[in-house]
């Protein structure tokens, strides 16, 4: 099972818990209030190269669509501008990262994203739904995107035999996976929905979708003349590229080994410093360097992220040092890895959960992906700890490890 009790999985207090969230609501109050020129000029400059890549690609495909050379370098080029552009800016910028400086144009209520689905189902499904309810299994809609199963706590059928063939589908064609999420067509196939809203919503993202597909397959290509069906092939490209990149950031923030569950009681009553615990048990960072931030959108700190989704992502870096201070603190694991590792975790997660929990080792409350407070009765109460440190949930991971290791070594004896 999911966890069912965050307190007790954490090994903390009620007053460990507030005073975990002052410290952690005192670092956003600390970076937020500094913000200024300094990080408007990196919006503005990450904007004017955003666009830059992408003129240049458009030219380029433009003039030599037809030369294999120049289609490569192309399709690869306009293929990095929509990752920025996605990512970077879209995503950050509909968070209402950048709405403290009051441009009409770099605000998340005017801004429109490079993709077929609408900023505003996006920040309904995304900024509200999801950051709320992050990883909370039945009301967090990213728990496996209504295809895929990504815990034990998600009832096994046949269906998910198909769970890698799924996320391929869904890696390659991650844009309209974002698109229809809010429109709900699980409700829609069973008659749950409201008619009337559903039209509406089709409406809107039928109409997106429309100038996207007339935008990369219809103008561009035209403007290219004969070499139409290579500049539309080009444009293609570069959309696979950004989804699967899209894909595997969000999906290596989200689902690889330590990125935490959670049950609807969760929420129930939830003090702020509840939720702020919960964002950083539900999340994992990606190391990678300044290249591999810029890339992501920084969501290679997807932890700083979760617990301050509206604070201004080239800072989230700085954020990233302190939180890690306070994990020590409160003997908290700070999840992390190379994006490849991450990455290879949740296809392992994804392969294995296509099978029934009887043909898997591990158990519903302790296995790589799928822990709950259950996997700790065996322990000792309290903990051992070193004098003067805290004994927490780090420690108690430790203990356990070493207690599974034990058995299993005693077993093969």
């Amino acid at each position: 099972m999911a966890i069912t009790d965050i307190p007790e999985f954490a090994h903390l207090s009620e007053s460990d818990i507030e005073a975990l969230g002052a410290e952690l609501e005192q670092i956003r109050q600390d970076i937020i209030g500094s913000l200024g020129e300094r990080d408007a000029a990196y919006i503005h400059n990450t904007i004017r190269f955003q666009r830059g890549l992408e003129i240049a690609a458009r030219a380029l495909l433009l003039v030599g669509s037809r030369n294999r050379t120049a289609w490569a370098i192309g399709a690869g080029t306009l293929g990095v501008a929509k990752i920025v552009e996605n990512m970077e800016l879209g995503h950050n910028i509909m968070h209402g990262q950048w709405d403290w400086m009051n441009d009409p144009e770099i605000h998340s209520t005017t801004w429109e994203w490079d993709i077929v689905g609408t900023a505003e189902h996006w920040k309904q499904t995304h900024n509200y739904i999801h950051h709320k309810y992050t990883n909370i299994v039945g009301l967090d809609d990213d728990v496996g995107y209504g295809v895929l199963r990504v815990t034990r706590d998600q009832r096994w059928h046949p269906f998910y035999y198909g769970n890698i063939a799924y996320n391929a589908a869904l890696a390659l064609l991650f844009q309209w996976g974002v698109g229809i999420q809010h429109l709900e067509l699980g409700k829609v196939a069973k008659g749950r929905d409201d008619r009337r809203e559903t039209m509406s919503k089709l409406s809107l993202f039928a109409k997106k979708a429309g100038r996207q597909l007339a935008k990369d397959y219809v103008f561009y290509p035209l403007l290219s003349g004969k070499g139409w069906k290579s500049t539309a092939t080009a444009n293609l490209v570069a959309n696979g590229i950004r989804n699967v990149w899209t894909n595997a950031v969000i999906f290596c923030g989200h689902f690889p080994d330590g990125a935490e569950k959670f049950t609807k009681k969760d929420v129930e009553n939830e003090t702020q410093a509840e939720w702020y615990l919960r964002q950083m048990l539900g999340s994992a960072n990606i190391t990678g360097g300044p290249v591999v931030d810029f890339m992501s959108g920084n969501l290679s700190y997807q932890i700083e992220h979760h617990i301050y989704p509206d604070m201004s992502s080239n800072r989230l870096a700085e954020a990233s040092i302190r939180v890690r201070e306070v994990c020590r603190k409160y003997d908290l694991p700070y999840v992390a890895g190379p994006l490849p590792v991450q990455y290879f975790k949740t296809w392992r997660t994804i392969a294995k959960l296509s099978l029934p929990n009887h043909m898997l080792r591990d158990t519903t409350d302790d296995a790589p992906e799928t822990h709950s407070e259950r996997m700790f009765a065996d322990l000792p109460k309290p903990l051992p700890a070193v004098e003067g440190q805290r004994a927490g949930l780090k420690t108690a991971l430790q203990h356990h490890r070493a207690t599974r290791r034990a058995r299993t070594v005693a077993a093969v004896a």
